[in-house]
């Protein structure tokens, strides 16, 4: 997303000496108040995706992001040279609105950890994060387990640091 509003200005800026206005009894209020309320910001879909990506990757006992398709092909496309880093988007979901956003994650769990505490763990750090950095409302985290990671399979990514 991209912020289209037009800017122009339509009258003429004139500098008012401190006599003229102490003669009408008022005190100057230059630029109409806040500074940072001046305009609109506007964040596109992709970002935070990929807040919400990272911070869901942080948690413990989260093996990988998206379904088996997507980890087969985003394995294949990170093996191939100059293809930069891996997805972080891989797996998520999100619709922003103006104030608001809501999002979906698949993730693969490791095997022998609680889904329910990995979920609600998930939850808190997404939430969190986008909060904090996107200035958004998150209104939901929907979560979809597509897999477990079993400790003799193949590992089709690279091995997490924890």
């Amino acid at each position: 997303m991209t912020d289209t509003g037009e800017h122009k200005t339509s009258k003429t800026l004139e500098k008012e000496s401190p006599e003229e206005n102490a003669g009408r009894g008022g005190t100057s209020r230059r630029g109409g108040g806040d500074p940072g309320a001046r305009g609109r910001t506007t964040i596109a879909d992709g970002v935070v995706e990929k807040i919400a990506g990272l911070a869901a990757r942080d948690v413990v006992g989260v093996h990988a992001m998206g379904g088996g398709l997507a980890r087969t092909f985003g394995a294949v496309r990170d093996r191939v040279p100059g293809s930069g880093a891996k997805s972080v988007t891989r797996g998520v979901k999100a619709e922003v609105g103006e104030v608001q956003t809501a999002l979906d994650l698949e993730i693969v769990v490791e095997y022998g950890v609680s889904i329910s505490d990995v979920a609600r763990a998930v939850r808190e750090n997404v939430v969190t994060a986008v909060e904090r950095m996107a200035g958004l409302e998150v209104v939901e985290v929907n979560i979809a387990v597509s897999d477990v990671k079993l400790p003799d399979d193949e590992d089709d990514e690279q091995p997490r640091l924890q």
